[in-house]
This record gives C-alpha cells, structure tokens and sequence, in this order.
C-alpha cells in the first residue's frame, strides 16, 4: 500500500519536532508499505529547517521518504505564521497532479494541525481514486479561539471551522489523538462509525540509551544531589498555556522543603519567568536550555518528582493527553499533572497526583505529599507509568493498529455516548 501522509510539522529525531508522522512512516515502511511524508521547510516546533532553492524538494531523512514543500520563515503566532500555512495549501495544490501521478497512493492522510491541508489532500485523493483520511492532532479551531481569544465570527476562525466541518464530512475515518472527541466531532458532522483512536506513542528503544547530558546541566544536578536537594523538573515549552507562572509562585513556600525546580526548555514565556524568579529572589529554581530530544531520558533519570501543568481549557475534556505526558511516565518517575483532561492516566494508572490547574497551594500540597512517602514507594508508583506505557504507547504497537484504520480492518473505536 502506498500511504501519502500531509503533516506540514512533520519532522523526524533529526530534524526535531514533530515525530509521530516519522515514528509511524518508519513502522508502516518496516511492515511492507511504501510511505511519503510531505511537509513544509519551515515549522516553528522543528530545530532544523530546510532553505531551499526550488519550490520543492525531495529527501531521504532517516530512512524516510519527504516532499519537502518552499514556505517562508516565521517566528510565532503571528500574520507570518498565517502566511506559512498559506504557501503550503498552495504548494500541494499546486503540485497535487505531481504528487499524485509520481507516488500514486493507495490512501491520503491529512494530518497537519490546523484542518486546512484537508482541501488539497481531498483533491490528490480523487485524482488517485485513494481513500481519504483525516489525523485530528488539536482541536482547531476550538483551541485558537480559547487560547488565542478569537471571535468564532473572526474570518480565520470562519474559515478553520470550515475545513473542519468538511474534514468530517468528507474522510473515510478520522484518526482522533483525543479519545473523548466523538461527540465534538459529532456535532460538526461526522459519523459516528468513522472514528477511531490512536494514542500519542513512545519508541521504547530510545529509553534504552544512557546519552550524556550536557556538562553544565550535569554538574548543577551533581551539585544539588550533593546537598541532598529534591529535583522536580519540568522539560518542554515554556508558553503561556504551560501555566509555569503557577509552578514559580509555588517554589517560594517549598525552598524550606529543600525542593529545587530545574525549567528545562524554552518559549515565549521563558524571559518573563526568570524575572519573575529575580522579583521574587528564587534562588531554588534553574533555568535550562533545551537539550536534544535523545538526551531526556537520561535527564529525567536523574530527577525525582516531574511536573506537566496547562491552563484550564474547556476543550481538554475531550481528552487532552501531551506528549510529555507519556514521556514523564516512561521515565518512571512520580508525576503532578496540573490540569483538567476528559482521562487522567495519572489517576488511573497511580503514577502521580493530579491536581486543580494553575493552584500555587495545590502544587505545594502535592509536592510534600510525595516527598513524605518512602522511596519505595515513589519507585512503585513510577514503575507503574513506565509498564503503562511499554503496555499502550510503544509505535510497534500503536502503527499497526493505525495501519488496521487504513485498510479498513479495525472495527473497534472508542464507545462514547453522543
């Protein structure tokens, strides 16, 4: 089977951010399928970008197949990133023919975060006589209009919903990362027998691998250790919907707990967090860069309590699960989760304490909650995420049954009344 899969993030170890597309291309190429991934030379979540000469380009990136299409470079949320979106529905509908008459899939796959891309995919997709498939990565344009405080009435907004509501109409299956979405979806005109769920995944190999940290961030974790502090780290994104305003304000009352926090990271909040720290003369929180993908698990090894916050969104009822979440659990080590989801694999799984988003006195609670307990007792509880997570999220396991949605053969979706 010939699988065209349109993600405009898609990245790959190497190239950074994001890696589902990569991680299930390599399991469906491993099982016999031929896979191309066709994405945009610049996206903000990736550490590498493509300059290229021509409008598109062809490579081999790990083993992987990639049309790379021209966009321009952007920096944040702003007209620029608008603008990138832009240029890449136009790039695919303008080499659509192309596409479609050199590869020539079997199935198409819309998967880039906002549903835009869905109008050219449907079109390389009726030119090929494929099937049509729709990944739903976030809620858009749900999620903009929280977060961002867009009008639905805004014509950006207009138009993402449009995509959406077409999306649904018009895929064969929808692929939800989100397991609670039936009913959003639902109402913006799926059929309910056209959804299915597939997990956020982990290669567990990765995990297997002891890869230095680097020296600075090991001397400071050596230099702590020494002291016999607490390490609760956060690594990831530090934005606004991070809610790691929360986290700082919270580390005043827990300096006496001999608690330090290490912010592993960066984003547009990063600046006005380490002033925030200054103001307030936290001498217990540490700023880190960000450190390469295959150096986390080695850097969560050596911290003992992990920390996930978000705002709390409306939209997380419909099963808001980060990737970060799943890499927190196979680190095996206790977890706070401080927001609102429609799971809490936290909860259910035991491998942490899950509390009221954005609460400084929450954090601090369930921080001395879990440094009361025994060591043994915070193993447990972390080798409890770890089993989850080699049970449920490992790619050999979940590309698989994504493959099953393509080919028609899973008929077991998630069961949600509506």
């Amino acid at each position: 089977m010939n699988i065209l899969l349109i993600n405009h993030y898609a990245g790959s170890p190497l190239l950074g951010m994001e890696y589902r597309p990569y991680y299930m291309a390599r399991e469906w190429k491993k099982a016999g399928h031929k896979v191309l991934i066709v994405a945009a030379s610049n996206a903000h979540v990736r550490s590498k970008q493509f300059n290229l000469n021509q409008n598109y380009e062809k490579h081999s990136i790990e083993g992987i197949d990639y049309l790379i299409l021209k966009t321009p470079e952007y920096h944040g949320n702003g007209l620029k990133r608008v603008l990138n979106m832009s240029s890449f529905i136009r790039r695919l509908y303008q080499y659509s023919a192309m596409i479609s008459d050199e590869f020539k899939p079997d199935v198409v796959i819309a998967s880039s975060t906002y549903p835009l891309d869905i109008y050219p995919a449907k079109k390389i997709a009726d030119h090929s006589k494929a099937k049509l498939f729709f990944e739903v990565h976030d809620l858009w344009p749900l999620q903009p209009m929280e977060m961002g405080g867009y009008s639905k009435y805004h014509p950006y907004i207009i138009a993402l919903q449009h995509a959406e509501n077409y999306a649904y109409r018009n895929a064969f299956s929808v692929i939800s990362i989100w397991p609670k979405a039936l009913k959003y979806m639902v109402e913006h005109g799926l059929k309910p027998e056209k959804f299915f769920y597939i997990p956020n995944g982990i290669v567990i190999e990765e995990w297997d691998k002891n890869l230095e940290i680097p020296q600075e961030v090991y001397e400071l974790i050596k230099k702590l250790k020494s002291q016999r502090k607490i390490l609760m780290g956060y690594a990831g994104a530090h934005g606004i919907a991070n809610a790691l305003h929360s986290l700082v304000d919270a580390m005043g009352s827990l300096k006496k707990d001999n608690v330090e926090l290490l912010l592993i990271g960066k984003g547009p909040e990063k600046e006005k967090l380490i002033q925030k720290a200054n103001n307030l003369k936290l001498e217990n929180i540490h700023f880190i860069p960000p450190v390469t993908k295959n150096q986390i698990p080695s850097l969560l090894d050596k911290l003992d309590i992990l920390y996930i916050g978000l705002q709390n969104q409306p939209s997380f009822q419909y099963g808001m699960c980060p990737n970060k979440l799943i890499d927190y659990m196979m680190a095996g080590k206790p977890i706070i989760q401080s927001y609102k989801a429609g799971i809490d694999m936290v909860t259910e799984v035991g491998c942490g304490l899950t509390i009221e988003p954005e609460n400084p006195e929450a954090i601090i609670k369930a921080v001395r909650n879990l440094i009361s307990k025994s060591e043994n007792e915070l193993k447990v509880m972390g080798e409890r995420g770890k089993s989850y997570c080699i049970t449920n999220h490992d790619y050999k396991i979940i590309a698989p049954q994504f493959l099953e949605v393509l080919q028609g053969n899973m008929h077991i979706h998630i069961e949600e009344s509506i």
